[in-house]
């Protein structure tokens, strides 16, 4: 399956989409030392995030896919050099909304799980 949504990502911060179905998606970020929040190599949680809203999108892949909101939970910390993968699922759609849950995996540990509400709009968000 082709991507069509999110092209131009910085993968080195968001991750790598390295499976991707219809209403799935997978996305692999390898944490450096510049997600760093602390001396001991505590991950920010926003790269954690920003990886799950990327799948998020991706699983929809739309080219005009956007965010509505996102409830998310941090289950366990993430270090520098852990490798994560977020995997992503379409659970409903209704009209422009599409509702996706998201997991994210260290190893076989938890450390992420979301809900993203995202919307296909008819035009680019920056069109309207």
């Amino acid at each position: 399956m082709t991507q069509n949504t999110h092209l131009l990502i910085d993968t080195s911060l968001c991750g790598k989409v390295t499976k991707l179905e219809s209403g799935y998606a997978e996305v692999i970020l390898h944490t450096t030392r510049q997600m760093a929040a602390d001396e001991k190599g505590l991950v920010h949680g926003g790269f954690v995030f920003g990886a799950a809203d990327y799948a998020a999108m991706c699983a929809v892949n739309d080219p005009n896919v956007v965010l509505g909101a996102a409830i998310s939970k941090f289950i366990a910390p993430v270090k520098v050099g852990d490798v994560v993968v977020c995997k992503a699922s379409v659970l409903s759609t209704k009209g422009k909304k599409q509702e996706v849950s998201v997991e994210a995996y260290v190893g076989s540990k938890k450390v992420f799980e979301g809900s993203f509400t995202t919307f296909v709009l008819e035009k680019h968000v920056l069109d309207m």
